[in-house]
């Protein structure tokens, strides 16, 4: 199958669709396909396929493997919303919002369950190995507990005045990076590629997610609300630890840091003060250092698929990272 952005996208949505879900309970599988129903860019799936095509495997083999990465993907937003007190994903009511906090709750464990499961279909397959229906259970559970550890580490900066770029990007390497980079190392444990490969396509998946989170920081702060499907400067209006705001807080003379800290401190803001602290970061030069960050760790990622031979579905993944560089929502 030569890979395409549409063939990819019908490949996935068939997929989950299929996926058995149960009618019983309904309050427990009806907030669970709605979840899936609002969509969203299927970037992990699409990169489990892609990587299993890269090291010479057919993707649909892969099908198993990224299923298991977007529902364990859709279970962390579920949850995620419900700490972030988010009223909407993708324009639409959260599952919180639509339901209440206990269904939410209930589905998203039912689908972290789901997800696991997707992964036995390996295990009674002969064509895959014990130590490949190993590996890849493990790269769930890892992909797991740095993603939690991520996320806790972001709820633990809430509480703190300062935070380093570096504690920064540890937090992202966990709560965004981690699933994509397990994306790929999946896709290529299926396809039966060595440690070094896998290894290299772990390293394009962090280095794309690194990139991907500092751009959804500029979005937040720069984008248009239209197309980013939220409100400009969120991440402010919440106080919310960010590339920008980290690095804001580096470079600002003492009133500057002064204001910057009052504002993001603050429990309710305007949409003025908001402004003032995006006006900040364009005098400090924050915005121009952000978008040479993401480039950077966009050619870390390329540098190392570079180290794969010539493919579609290598130019696939590069057109990807390409429109996830270049992105608007």
């Amino acid at each position: 199958m030569h890979p395409t952005t549409d063939n990819l996208a019908e490949l996935i949505e068939n997929a989950i669709g299929n996926i058995p879900f149960p009618d019983e309970p309904e309050s427990l599988y009806q907030p669970l396909r709605y979840a899936l129903g609002l969509g969203g860019k299927r970037i992990r799936p699409r990169l489990a396929l892609l990587g299993c095509g890269l090291n010479g495997g057919a993707i649909e083999n892969a099908i198993p493997a990224a299923m298991s990465v977007e529902l364990l993907h859709n279970f962390t937003l579920i949850h995620d919303d419900i700490m972030d007190r988010a009223d909407s994903r993708r324009g639409s009511p959260t599952v919180h919002a639509r339901w209440n906090q206990s269904v939410a709750i209930l589905s998203g464990d039912v689908l972290f369950a789901i997800a696991y499961d997707q992964l036995n279909t390996y295990g009674s397959d002969s064509r895959y190995t014990k130590e490949q229906y190993h590996r890849l259970h493990q790269l769930f559970f890892d992909a797991v507990r740095i993603v939690c550890e991520g996320q806790a580490m972001d709820l633990e900066f809430e509480g703190r005045t300062e935070v380093t770029i570096d504690e920064y990007l540890h937090m992202i390497s966990g709560k965004t990076a981690r699933l994509l980079a397990c994306s790929l190392q999946m896709g290529a444990v299926v396809a039966g590629a060595g440690t070094a490969q896998i290894d290299d396509a772990g390293v394009v998946g962090m280095e794309a997610g690194i990139a991907f989170q500092i751009q959804d920081d500029l979005l937040d702060a720069v984008g248009d609300p239209d197309k980013f499907g939220k409100k400009v400067g969120g991440d402010i209006f919440e106080g919310k630890k960010t590339w920008l705001s980290i690095l804001a807080l580096q470079k600002a003379d003492n009133v500057q840091k002064k204001e910057l800290l009052r504002i993001l401190q603050l429990k309710e803001n305007t949409q003025d003060e908001v402004n003032k602290v995006i006006n900040l970061y364009f005098k400090l030069g924050v915005i121009d250092e952000a978008q040479k960050a993401v480039e950077v760790h966009y050619l870390n990622a390329i540098s190392h698929l570079d180290k794969f031979a010539g493919s579609s579905y290598k130019d696939e993944i590069k057109a990807l990272l390409n429109q996830l560089k270049t992105r608007d929502t």
